[in-house]
C-alpha cells in the first residue's frame, strides 16, 4: 500500500496593523510575519513616521499577507519601508496575496510611501490596496511595480487599487502583467515595452477649488484630475530609477511634505 502524497506546503498567514494619534502617539504597531514596524524619526516636526521592514523573504506563492492602517482624526502619519518587496515564488502553486487597508480621520494626512514591488519571474501575486477617507482627510500614496529583475521575464501581477472617500468611489482601477494577464498588456496602449509603472495619487479638499490641470510629465507620465478633489500621476518607465524620479518631482509640485 503506497503512502499518501504529502500536502502542499501552507503559505505564511500574516496581519501587520498601525493606529496613529492625533498627539503623535502609536496605540498600535503590531508586527506580523514577513512585517517589522518600526517607529523611525521624522524629519519634519508633527509627524508619525513608521518604517516597514521585511522580516523574511514575502510574499512567497500561498502567502496571505495584509497592513491594517488607521491614522486618527487630526493624525499625520508617514509611512515608508526600509528595502524594496520582491514577490517570489512558493512551494505551493497558488498565488500569493497582499492586502493594503487604510483608513484615513477628519482631518488626517496619510502619506503611503514604500519601495517598489518587484514582480519576480515564476511567481504570482495579487495585490489589494482599498482606502477609506473621510471628507476631510488628505491622502498621499505611492504605488510603483518593476517587472522582473534585471535580465529576466516578469512575474504574473494583479493589482488592483480602490479609494472611497465620503463612502463614495474615488478610484478604482486594475492593472495586470506578466504570463497569463489579458493580452497586449506589453504593448503600447499598456506599457510599451517599458519595465517599470508607476503612479501617485494625491487627494486633497484644496482640488476642490483648485483643481489640478492635465499636463505631461515628460515622454512617459502624465498628471490628471480625478472626479473628486484628487490627482493622478501615472508613468511607465525603462527603469526603477527613472521611474522614482518622475513620481518624485510629481510628489514635490503636488504635496511637499512640509504643505499644511
Amino acid at each position: 500500500m503506497s503512502s499518501p502524497a504529502p500536502a502542499a506546503a501552507a503559505g505564511v498567514t500574516a496581519t501587520a496593523r498601525i493606529t496613529a494619534g492625533a498627539d503623535g502617539s502609536l496605540p498600535v504597531l503590531e508586527s506580523d510575519g514577513p512585517f517589522a514596524l518600526r517607529r523611525t524619526r521624522s524629519a519634519v516636526p508633527g509627524w508619525t513616521r513608521v518604517t516597514v521592514v521585511g522580516a523574511m523573504s514575502a510574499p512567497l506563492g500561498g502567502d496571505r499577507l495584509a497592513i491594517e492602517t488607521e491614522v486618527r482624526d487630526g493624525a499625520r502619519l508617514l509611512v515608508d519601508a526600509a528595502a524594496a518587496t520582491l514577490a517570489l515564488p512558493g512551494r505551493t502553486t497558488g498565488p500569493a496575496a497582499y492586502a493594503l487597508r487604510l483608513r484615513v480621520g477628519a482631518d488626517a494626512v496619510l502619506r503611503w510611501l514604500p519601495e517598489q514591488l518587484v514582480s519576480v519571474h515564476g511567481s504570482v501575486l495579487r495585490a489589494r490596496t482599498t482606502v477609506e477617507l473621510d471628507p476631510a482627510a488628505r491622502l498621499v500614496l505611492r504605488e510603483e511595480q518593476v517587472l522582473g529583475r534585471h535580465g529576466e521575464p516578469p512575474g504574473t501581477l494583479f493589482s488592483r487599487l480602490t479609494v472611497r472617500r465620503a463612502g463614495r468611489p474615488l478610484l478604482d482601477q486594475e492593472l495586470a502583467c506578466g504570463p497569463g494577464a489579458p493580452g497586449g498588456w506589453d504593448g503600447g496602449a499598456v506599457l510599451g515595452g517599458h519595465r517599470t509603472t508607476g503612479q501617485l495619487l494625491v487627494v486633497d479638499p484644496r482640488f476642490d477649488t483648485a483643481p489640478v490641470p492635465v499636463r505631461l510629465l515628460g515622454d512617459h507620465a502624465v498628471v490628471t484630475p480625478l472626479a473628486g478633489p484628487a490627482a493622478l500621476v501615472t508613468a511607465v518607465a525603462p527603469d526603477a530609477l527613472a521611474l522614482r524620479r518622475t513620481l518624485d518631482a510629481a510628489l514635490a509640485d503636488l504635496a511637499p511634505l512640509t504643505a499644511p
